[in-house]
């Protein structure tokens, strides 16, 4: 059953005065703020808590650093699928904030830590991939607001990052490093409060098959499924207290091939045939396959910026604690506040941005979406040059001034910019309506392999010669270029979309 009726969701809040954007988009907009506050919380203080206060080594924080963030970004696909073919949007993004509050506020106690992770990983699953399609309804094919609108939208996933850092990490530094992790779950009780506050000018988008409103019956499945996941998370953490040494003696590129497996069987399984009730969709036609085909391409390259990009909560997190020296006078800046520097910039250059793109999409000198891609990714390498000189210099002198980080931050933030508002609408451009919300999860599982790599690579590389840095100049600059090369191809894949 096709649960993104894209014509009628846009029309009320697009067709009445066509130059502004959906009456939603606000709404989305402070969601989406407040459910980044309590992740972007948790990415700057995971890594410092591990080693820090628990006592991690370097190799263990950033191990468990990748399995998290990877899993952030692999649960996805799985509840895009269940919002597309049972919940409805709404339902999935309602779960997904009410298992991750639970998740953040079980992180205030130390020996419930797999437990926080488990539930703000399986949250994530439901809100990340929805909320971004349900954002993609409101728009009709071909708008050209359309990239404009995920930037601004993207605008709020930066100021929620932006506040966390300097909240909740001066509650966990300062403070106590639990009263920072339960700041992050108010952040997410507010972002549910929104939601549930302005879904009203949603009109009927989102809703669960069937349904004109979120009902009592609704709200009990809603309620059962989010405190379900604690026992669940537990039973999980049973069976990987058996798996688990098997799975760990894996080679990685095993692990990959196993977990790509499962993934292809998953997604070729369930999303071309039957729907709940058992009637036999229409078969995604070839122009539907060409457009997945290049959505699938342009994922295997953002997963080279993202490995680069999100060294931000893993190895460049402990190069701010570590190598940078922080005294302004007689305080010391806590090193989560570097983390604020990328979202900064992203909310004070988004508008400009977003104004650029929009203007350039209305011109003849429109740019091609690989493209922008690409230059976002060329632009990171060259923030990762100044990284690599600034690494070479702290071997040297032992601690550099904090403006080798800014520059890092600012030329990420550019990049950053270019590629991940512009890639997010171009999933919901390029994906057919029924199998919209499981593409937006495909797209994350790009993420999950790069956060993954992110935070393994450190120890991969250790026995070669490739310093961790310059690795990441030459790969993401290297992808950049071949995707600039072969963008022809992917524009007669996308079928002027």
């Amino acid at each position: 059953m096709t649960l993104v009726n894209t014509a009628t969701d846009a029309a009320p809040a697009t067709t009445a005065v066509k130059e502004k954007h959906p009456a939603a988009l606000p709404m989305l907009f402070f969601t989406e703020m407040w459910e980044r506050f309590s992740y972007y919380g948790m990415r700057a203080l995971l890594v410092l808590y591990l080693v820090n206060a628990i006592g991690y080594t370097r190799s263990d924080a950033l191990a468990l650093y990748a399995t998290y963030t990877g899993l952030v970004y692999l649960s996805p696909l799985l509840g895009g699928y269940l919002a597309d073919r049972y919940l409805g949007r709404r339902k999935a993004i309602l779960i997904g904030g009410i298992t991750m509050a639970l998740g953040h506020f079980c992180m205030a106690f130390e020996p419930l830590l797999h437990l926080s992770l488990g539930l703000l990983i399986i949250g994530n699953g439901f809100f990340k991939p929805n909320i971004s399609t349900l954002l993609g309804s409101l728009y009709r094919e071909n708008d050209p607001r359309r990239d404009g609108g995920f930037t601004i939208f993207y605008m709020g996933v930066n100021l929620g990052s932006f506040l966390s850092p300097l909240i909740a990490g001066t509650l966990g530094e300062k403070v106590g490093w639990h009263y920072g992790f339960a700041s992050a779950g108010v952040g997410m009780c507010f972002g549910i409060a929104q939601f549930l506050w302005g879904q009203h000018k949603l009109g009927n988008a989102g809703l669960p098959p069937g349904k004109s409103r979120i009902d009592g019956q609704d709200w009990m499945h809603i309620l059962l499924i989010s405190f379900g996941m604690i026992p669940t998370v537990y039973a999980i953490m049973g069976i990987w207290s058996f798996v688990g040494p098997v799975w760990n003696s894996f080679a990685l590129i095993v692990k990959l091939i196993v977990v790509i497996g499962i993934i292809a069987a998953l997604w070729f399984g369930s999303g071309a045939v039957g729907n709940k009730q058992g009637k036999v969709e229409t078969p995604l036609t070839r122009e539907e396959w060409h457009r997945i085909i290049a959505i699938l391409i342009m994922g295997f390259f953002v997963v080279f910026f993202w490995m680069g990009f999100e060294q931000a909560g893993g190895t460049m997190n402990l190069f701010a604690d570590k190598q940078t020296d922080r005294h302004l006078g007689g305080w010391e800046i806590p090193a989560t506040y570097f983390q604020a520097i990328n979202p900064l910039g992203i909310v004070l250059l988004g508008p400009v941005l977003a104004m650029i793109w929009t203007r350039i999409d209305q011109s003849r000198f429109r740019l091609p979406t690989p493209a922008k891609l690409a230059i976002g990714m060329i632009i990171l390498g060259l923030g990762f040059i100044v990284l690599a000189i600034a690494q070479t210099e702290a071997n040297t002198v032992g601690k550099v001034g904090p403006q080798w980080l800014f520059f890092v931050y600012l030329l990420h933030t550019i990049g950053e910019l270019c590629l991940s508002p512009v890639g997010l609408s171009m999933v919901s451009k390029l994906a057919p309506a029924r199998v919209a919300a499981m593409m937006m999860g495909v797209w994350y599982l790009a993420n999950a392999l790069a956060n993954y790599l992110a935070g393994m690579l450190e120890e991969i590389l250790k026995g070669s010669s490739f310093p961790l840095y310059w690795f990441l100049v030459g790969s993401s600059i290297g992808a950049g270029v071949v995707l600039l090369l072969i963008t022809p191809l992917l524009k007669k894949l996308m079928h002027g979309r």
